[in-house]
């Protein structure tokens, strides 16, 4: 029998188990999490996840390479197209196309690769407090909740299948000016079997939370200001060693550049053990406009 979980982490599970079309077609629903359009995040795990399903030789994806095209419709499911582009003696390579509506939103590569022993190295864990010592994020006053928009409400009063400890906490409503970094722990709030394909999208999908916001670090801005428009461009997911999604990783962020409207964004993800499990990379729009209005028009490549 299959284990039990709490809502909110069932919902998630259900989101990325997708419906099987045919051999290379799958179709995944939509869920509103309080983001004006489909959030990356799940796109980046449904694709995931689709790829995963095309592969019976045992091997584990090691790299995620994605393009954002259009902004995805919370209303409607999207349809994943795979490519079985590559079933070499030790790699296989999958290409993912999103579809909705008629027209593609998304596309990624993954690449998957036998397990097989070589040199090791990493960079060092960063020395933080651990998350039992970091307060949980304090709720948002009702005062200042009712004066937010409605999918801005949303987001910040749901409680979501992760639960996030920020190690240097930034007031998101009244944004201060700061370097471009930030460490973030985090974990799913339940604990759901040892499945390492599951463990795999389950990253994918919590890997966009935090990464592209780090970039508006040192403009006083934030995505939740109704004069902010942001929005993905593409991202890069590397997976290093094993890991479980239930159990704190570190999420190290930092932001190299921000010009010409776009940011760039890097993460490195350690274990409790200090183990680097994964490493990120994102460009996203990041535009300060005139009117809300404008802020809330749809973010599309030009």
């Amino acid at each position: 029998m299959p284990p039990a979980f709490g809502p909110v982490v069932s919902e998630l599970i259900e989101l990325l188990a997708l419906e099987r079309l045919e051999d290379n077609l799958f179709r995944g629903q939509s869920r509103d999490i309080g983001t004006r359009y489909v959030f990356g995040g799940q796109v980046l795990g449904q694709a995931l996840s689709a790829a995963q399903a095309t592969l019976d030789n045992g091997r584990r994806v090691h790299s995620l390479h994605a393009y954002f095209l259009r902004a995805g419709d919370i209303e409607h499911p999207i349809v994943y197209d795979v490519d079985r582009t590559r079933d070499g003696g030790s790699f296989s390579v999958r290409r993912v196309t999103a579809i909705q509506h008629g027209k593609v939103i998304f596309f990624c590569a993954a690449s998957f690769q036998d397990e097989e022993p070589g040199a090791e190295h990493q960079l060092k864990m960063p020395e933080v407090p651990q998350p039992e010592d970091i307060e949980p994020a304090p709720p948002v006053s009702p005062e200042v909740m009712a004066t937010l928009p409605t999918k801005v409400q949303r987001w910040l009063s749901r409680g979501g299948p992760f639960e996030f400890r920020h190690v240097y906490p930034r007031d998101e409503l009244n944004p201060p000016k700061r370097p471009p970094y930030q460490q973030v722990w985090f974990r799913l709030r339940e604990p759901v079997g040892d499945a390492p394909e599951l463990h795999q999208a389950l990253l994918a999908y919590a890997s966009d939370f935090h990464l592209l916001g780090t970039a508006t670090f040192p403009h006083g801005i934030s995505y939740y200001m109704p004069n902010v428009q942001m929005a993905s461009l593409d991202h890069a997911l590397w997976f290093h060693r094993p890991f479980r999604v239930d159990e704190w990783l570190l999420y190290s962020l930092d932001s190299p550049s921000s010009q010409s409207s776009r940011g760039l964004a890097r993460g490195q993800i350690f274990d409790r053990q200090g183990r680097l499990v994964a490493s990120t990379a994102q460009e996203g729009l990041i535009r300060v406009v005139a009117d809300r209005a404008a802020a809330r028009a749809v973010p599309a490549q030009d």
